[in-house]
């Protein structure tokens, strides 16, 4: 009887910790206004930070209505993400700033977009200005003015899955709108 009363028991106990909820935290990987990445739980916005790689419905097949171009920077490098999670050059080429390219340098920047799409994406970081003092670099201090990224850096492996490949995007805003460019 004592065996039966020990299995009893432990089914009660199993039953119960089946019946608890389960605590789940969502880490978020945002870009700090400093260029630092940070991995928290609480909201980005929270922090003074954007999301770093925004993923939101890419793969499904479903596309989010873009009204013709992005107005903040959030939205450009969701969009960028989107890109080249779902590999489409052409969404990619939505978002590049083609204003004065002739024909002949639109066809190379294509080519360039097409390889960038068909790498995985690892992150995205933002890319400032140098600092007051002249120091070079993408990272100046916290204490200085806050300034707006001047490029975007690509961090992405090549196909075998290992090899890291940088890419460094430049920021245009043309009309109200954020653009990359290479």
């Amino acid at each position: 009887m004592p065996a039966f009363r020990l299995g009893a028991r432990a089914l009660i106990v199993m039953l119960l910790l089946a019946a608890c909820p389960i605590a789940s935290a969502q880490v978020h990987r945002c870009a700090a206004p400093d260029g630092t990445t940070i991995f928290t739980d609480r909201a980005c916005a929270d922090l003074g930070a954007v999301d770093s790689v925004p993923r939101g419905t890419v793969g499904t097949g479903a596309r989010l209505y873009r009204s013709g171009c992005s107005h903040t920077l959030q939205d450009l490098v969701f969009e960028l993400t989107a890109a080249i999670d779902a590999r489409d050059v052409n969404r990619m080429a939505g978002i590049y700033h083609w204003v004065g390219l002739s024909g002949a340098t639109a066809y190379t920047v294509m080519d360039r977009l097409q390889v960038i799409v068909q790498r995985p994406l690892v992150d995205i970081s933002p890319l400032f200005p140098s600092g007051p003092g002249g120091e070079q670099g993408d990272y100046y201090p916290q204490a200085t003015t806050r300034r707006a990224p001047t490029g975007l850096r690509l961090e992405q492996t090549l196909a075998n899955g290992s090899t890291p490949a940088h890419t460094v995007l430049g920021l245009r805003r043309y009309l109200g709108c954020w653009w990359i460019s290479l």
